[in-house]
């Protein structure tokens, strides 16, 4: 789910990117996947997002195209309002023509305010999105300058790459059980901890004679500044998505 909005946010969600078109700033805001909760942390995690959703004029339901529009869609539709949000399906650069047919027939029961067939990689169907945002936009002082894209600090964004390379490798075998955090940054040298709640979820992000770790770090590497020396080190904590010291001193 993203949250688009004119104006700046207050809460602990993230601004993923500012549009600046002619007369018109669109600001993107990053909330948590809102999802069924089964842990502390998903329970803080969903009222961040909900909390998030108030305050913002359009909300953009996300569907990937290539899979089945299922019941962890439809329970995430049930907690916006979708009557007033967008639902942009994504992917469409990968899925099929029955695909992507069978995915729009599903959503349309959704009764949304309009729906945007898109791919990010491409950017398909992106403009025009664009400009149905914009046109929600109500009038409004310019709140960030015009080469502000941005508020992500480095060190954090680091931290939210490493973690978005390691989910891209694991697939869907770990995905609430890992968190990342910056530790040490010295440049070049930067520290990323990454933490998992099992001593066999610690082997899995490893990998065979640390082959995973060593693609991760050389993934992210490839995205920093030239000279960047990346250490990652995996650390168990048995069940730190429980203890509310941990969700906050990783900034949940």
């Amino acid at each position: 789910m993203s949250i688009v909005s004119n104006k700046p946010q207050t809460t602990r969600t993230r601004i993923r990117g500012v549009y600046h078109g002619e007369d018109v700033q669109v600001v993107f805001v990053d909330t948590p996947g809102i999802h069924k909760p089964v842990t502390a942390l998903g329970e803080r995690v969903n009222a961040t997002a909900l909390d998030s959703v108030s305050d913002v004029e359009v909300v953009c339901l996300l569907i990937d195209a290539t899979k089945p529009f299922g019941r962890g869609d439809q329970w995430v539709a049930d907690h916006i309002d979708v009557s007033n949000a967008f639902v942009v399906v994504n992917k469409t650069d990968k899925a099929t023509r029955e695909q992507l047919f069978a995915q729009l027939q599903a959503v349309s029961q959704l009764n949304a305010a309009e729906y945007f067939p898109v791919s990010a990689r491409t950017g398909e169907g992106v403009p025009e999105l664009l400009a149905a945002l914009s046109a929600k936009m109500p009038e409004g002082p310019l709140y960030y300058p015009e080469d502000m894209v941005s508020d992500t600090e480095e060190a954090q964004w680091v931290a939210e790459l490493v973690r978005e390379q390691l989910l891209a490798v694991l697939k869907d075998e770990l995905p609430y059980s890992i968190a990342t955090r910056v530790t040490e940054w010295e440049w070049p040298k930067v520290r990323c901890e990454i933490l998992v709640e099992r001593e066999s979820q610690k082997g899995m992000v490893i990998g065979k004679g640390g082959e995973l770790l060593k693609k991760v770090g050389v993934a992210v590497r490839s995205q920093m500044k030239p000279g960047a020396y990346l250490e990652l080190h995996v650390t168990v904590d048995k069940d730190w998505q429980q203890k509310p010291d941990r969700l906050e001193r990783l900034g949940y």
